[in-house]
């Protein structure tokens, strides 16, 4: 089997390959995940200046496209790699795909989600039409196709697979040492890793902290994060509840190898996300063997098990986080337990698995029709 993975999204013009490699690291995450699987993968790089590079067994094509023949290039370089299956990324991209597959037509099509929304409504007749192109489509979850299906965007041959977006190569480690090297400490020691925002919903997390106190007076929460629109009003929350002030520690922005650290020496990991396209921060605690306390939404469930691992609790009920808190505190899966779910259905080598049955899949579908 031959797969060639296409990236439509350009490269800044100012990126040579290595700095892809390390700015968009699911680019080679996916395929190499892909390739562990015994699948030969070829990746299509848009890019200002044409390059090729081959690494850790994968052919990767930087392609300068001219602006009037984008399509038939892209066919001329499909037609020498000649794949059995063609893997866009992002539903983004589908008037693309839909481009190829017309040049193409007997080149099976699947595009991969990445924390796409549906178009607006005017604009559904054109999408419909693309989306026809696909013979499968991917998502964290298949309820994500949610969305995309009542709209009625796709065809109803079309295929759906649940697969992660991508997976983690972060590892547990021995939780003393982390705690030492980091200075977390806690009874439960709790770690939160997002922005933030309004859809992380840190304030509806602290709610939940300050009501499980009273019952987990050992408690500490960590708190690292990126974008911070709503720093100002976290700040105020946490400075105007003694149950909170003390105990619940603003970390910022640190450096992706720290996150592992931080991960390591964490007893829980927490997230009151309404919405995720995947959720890189729990795939990561779970690599790292922290039990989850997270919000029940799609992509949550797919990643623990629809919540046989760690707990789940209804997005913006601080009530129910705090005896999802109370409850893990007492009794929790095991890091062996949580990283032994994690290599089963999560790591590189499952994502390829699971990649791997759905290119077979879409191929048999080619020659003797979909079922």
């Amino acid at each position: 089997m031959h797969v060639a993975q296409i990236n439509f999204l350009p490269m800044p013009a100012n990126f040579a390959a290595a700095d892809v490699f390390e700015q968009w690291p699911t680019l080679a995450d996916v395929a190499e995940a892909t390739a562990s699987a015994g699948t030969r993968v070829s990746v299509i790089q848009l890019a200002a200046r044409p390059e090729r590079v081959l690494r850790n067994g994968i052919d990767y094509r930087f392609v300068a496209l001219p602006g009037v023949r984008r399509t038939r290039h892209l066919a001329d370089v499909l037609g020498e790699l000649r794949p059995d299956v063609l893997h866009v990324h992002s539903l983004g991209f589908a008037a693309d795909a839909f481009a190829l597959a017309r040049r193409l037509p007997h080149l099976p099509i699947v595009i991969q989600d990445h924390a796409d929304r549906p178009p607006r409504r005017w604009r559904r007749p054109w999408w419909r039409r693309w989306y026809a192109a696909a013979a499968g489509i991917a998502f964290t979850a298949t309820e994500m196709a949610q969305p995309f299906t009542r709209a009625g965007l796709f065809a109803p041959r079309t295929r759906l697979f649940a697969i992660p977006e991508s997976s983690s190569r972060f590892t547990p480690g021995d939780r003393a040492r982390a705690r030492a090297e980091t200075g977390l400490h806690g009874e439960p020691c709790v770690l939160w890793v997002g922005h933030l925002n309004a859809n992380k919903d840190p304030l509806a997390v602290l709610d939940g902290v300050a009501q499980a106190v009273q019952r987990l007076p050992g408690l500490q929460l960590w708190c690292v994060f990126g974008k911070a629109p709503l720093l100002d009003a976290v700040q105020q929350r946490i400075a105007g509840d003694p149950r909170l002030a003390g105990r619940v520690h603003l970390l910022g922005k640190v450096a992706h190898a720290r996150v592992e650290t931080l991960m390591r020496a964490a007893d829980l990991f927490v997230a009151g996300s309404h919405a995720e396209g995947c959720g890189y921060a729990l795939l990561e605690a779970l690599a790292c063997g922290v039990a989850p306390v997270v919000t029940d939404i799609p992509a949550f469930r797919a990643l623990t098990d629809d919540g046989r691992l760690g707990r789940l609790w209804p997005c913006g009920d601080a009530a129910a986080l705090a005896e999802a808190l109370v409850a893990s505190a007492a009794q929790r899966p095991s890091p062996a337990q949580v990283r032994a779910h994690f290599e089963a259905t999560l790591s590189f080598a499952a994502l390829g698995r699971r990649w791997a049955d759905a290119y077979a899949q879409l191929r048999v579908d080619r020659v003797w029709g979909p079922g």
